[in-house]
Formats: C-alpha cells, sequence, structure tokens
C-alpha cells in the first residue's frame, strides 16, 4: 500500500494502446455553489453541495463528494499508488509509473459487458496538477479527507474556505529508516504530533541505544507504536525504512480503506494491534473473492489480482509490507512472475 519515491522504469508500458492526452481545464466558479469545475481529455469533474459528477461523453456517474474527496486525497497523496486506485465500482486510475489511466467502468463487469467503459491516458504528472488543484478547491474550511470521521468536519454545502494545510501534507517517504540522522524525525509533541485518542494507552518510552564508537550515525531504533500512536491520520502508509527494494509502511487505521485497491503485485499485512476486517474482490471484474479477518499478530498476504478495502471499528495498527520493485508489474504481466507468494 505504499510506494517508494523512485518508481519510474525505462518507459510505461501501454496495453490498451492508448495516446495520451493533453487537453486539460479548469472553469471559473460557479455562481451558485461557488466551485470550480476540472476537465481532463473529456473528463469533466463538477461538484454541488453532496456529490461529485463525472462525466465523459454519453457516461455520467455520480459519488457523495465526501467519499470522492477521500479517495482523491489517497491518490493525489500516494502519487496515483501501486497498480489501480478504485474510487469506487465505477470511477478510478490505474498507474504505469510515469503515465496514468483515468477510467470509467473499465474495471466493472457489468460497464463492460454493455461496452460503456471509457479509459483514457495521460501523463501522471499532468493529472496530477488537475487532481492537486481539485482537492484544494473542493475541500472546504474544517473539512479533513484524510483524518478519521470523528476527527473531522463535514464536506457538504457550498464553497467555504480551504484546508489546504490539510490536503498539502507530506507522505513520509524514509530513505533509510525514520530516526536516522538527516531522515525522517521520530514523532513528538515538539514537532506537532501529539498522541490520538484512540492510542491513549501505548507506551511512549523510546528504545536506548549504546553504540560502539564510530557506529553512532549506523545503529538506531525507534518506538514504532509509539511512532504510529502519533500518527494524524488514517490509511495512509508511510515508508519507514528501507533495504533495498524492501519496504516497511506502517499505517494507523479507522474505519474504512476509502478506495478499493487493486493489486498490480503482493502485499504482505501484519495486524499490530486490534482488528481490521477486509473485502478481497477480483481485481479486473469487482466480483467477491474473500472476507479476511485480521487480528493482533495475524499475517495475510493480498494477491497481485486482487481489489481489497478495510474496516476497521477501533483504531488499529498495520504494517505493510512491500516489494517497491518497478519491474513485478510486467513480470506478472508476462506471466513471469506468480499472483501469489505462496503456493502450497
Amino acid at each position: 500500500m505504499a510506494m517508494s519515491e523512485d518508481t519510474t522504469q525505462s518507459g510505461p508500458v501501454n496495453p490498451r494502446g492508448l495516446p495520451i492526452r493533453r487537453e486539460f481545464g479548469i472553469l471559473p466558479a460557479d455562481n451558485f455553489t461557488g466551485y470550480r469545475s476540472f476537465k481532463a481529455g473529456s473528463f469533466a469533474f463538477s461538484r454541488d453541495g453532496y456529490f461529485a459528477h463525472i462525466r465523459s461523453g454519453e457516461i455520467s456517474h455520480q459519488m457523495p463528494v465526501d467519499a470522492f474527496l477521500r479517495a482523491l486525497m489517497r491518490d493525489v497523496a500516494w502519487g496515483f499508488f501501486y497498480g489501480t486506485v478504485n474510487f469506487d465500482g465505477v470511477l478510478g486510475t490505474t498507474n504505469f509509473y510515469g503515465e496514468v489511466e483515468l477510467f470509467l467502468g473499465a474495471m466493472n463487469e457489468s460497464f463492460r459487458a454493455a461496452k460503456r467503459d471509457h479509459t483514457e491516458r495521460f501523463k501522471a504528472d499532468e493529472l496530477m496538477a488537475v487532481f492537486k488543484e481539485m482537492i484544494s478547491d473542493w475541500t472546504n474550511h474544517g473539512y479533513d479527507p484524510f483524518a478519521a470521521p470523528m476527527e473531522t468536519g463535514i464536506a457538504w454545502g457550498h464553497k467555504h474556505g480551504d484546508n489546504d494545510r490539510a490536503v498539502t501534507r507530506k507522505r513520509v517517504t524514509a530513505k533509510r529508516m525514520v530516526g536516522l540522522p538527516g531522515d525522517t524525525p521520530v514523532r513528538s509533541d515538539a514537532n506537532g504530533y501529539p498522541v490520538n485518542r484512540m492510542f491513549a494507552d501505548v507506551e511512549q518510552t523510546q528504545p536506548l541505544v549504546f553504540a560502539e564508537p564510530g557506529f553512532e550515525h549506523e545503529v538506531s531504533a525507534f518506538n514504532l507504536f509509539a511512532y504510529l500512536s502519533r500518527s494524524d491520520v488514517t490509511w495512509n502508509p508511510s515508508v519507514c525504512s528501507v533495504v533495498r527494494e524492501s519496504l516497511f509502511c506502517p499505517t494507523s487505521e479507522e474505519f474504512i480503506l476509502p478506495v478499493e485497491h487493486g493489486n498490480d503485485r503482493c502485499e504482505w499485512f501484519l495486524q499490530l494491534s486490534d482488528e481490521i476486517i477486509w473485502k478481497t474482490k477480483d481485481r479486473d471484474t469487482g466480483r467477491d473473492r474473500a472476507t479476511v479477518v485480521q487480528r493482533a499478530g495475524d499475517i495475510s498476504c493480498m494477491p497481485a489480482d486482487i481489489r481489497h478495502t478495510g474496516y476497521s471499528t477501533k483504531r488499529s495498527m498495520l504494517l505493510v509490507w512491500e516489494n517497491g520493485s518497478p519491474k513485478i508489474p510486467d513480470l506478472i504481466r508476462d506471466g513471469k512472475a506468480p499472483v501469489v507468494a505462496v503456493e502450497f
């Protein structure tokens, strides 16, 4: 569920053979709602007090605007993520690492059967620029699409102010490990990360490290539970340690993962505390595959051919282990790597 910063390849694959669309537009604010509308290729995005409206040609789709903003926030913060980010069962993006496809119905069995699906391809940085403008304009003062429901305001109503401080947060991407000199710092009250209300009982003591002389900058440790107890966002895995292409990406989870993540590689999930219920579906059709209940200490591996979303009643801690190699999607697509991590 997380990416290292350098995921570029020699050239993005283009399995559909789609041309790159370069038409973008930002329309003036609506006189009634106060919100601007946005265009990318043939896709048009607008919102009113309750809903986001997405249109392309004769295809029209609506989403509750709070759900749309929570999904859009992840797509922006994650740089389009690994694989596919399904905003819901119809709208989404697929990352080809340098280029990205935006679609309506491409991962929906009914849309495809009716030949009503539509996909267009963009340069990732160009589409991202429009998405960033959209999340900024459509997020009102007091609403935080990155936070748990009880920690944020409401998304409804006409345009009133903004919350750019929230929607421009930088995702943690450690170069080696949190706490090392020159790397991402450990969270504390002093740098603006108080303990979350759900983790008031988490021990905050940091480990003591006694390094041999000369190795003071090579040996380090930090309290991961304390670090996660101070997370100000949910469902936002941060890269906290890196060993070549092996990434440890812990996160705190509460309520619902606001996207269905369509994998393009396997993901290992280690439940550190409490419980998450994972709903998994076929990646390409959306058909139900399995429900996985993970409690503290449980480990699961999400295959590369599924999509998943999670439910967490109490704020929980999850460690996601990723192989960040940009070669994996092509290997899987060409049948040179399996879609599961283990075969019995």
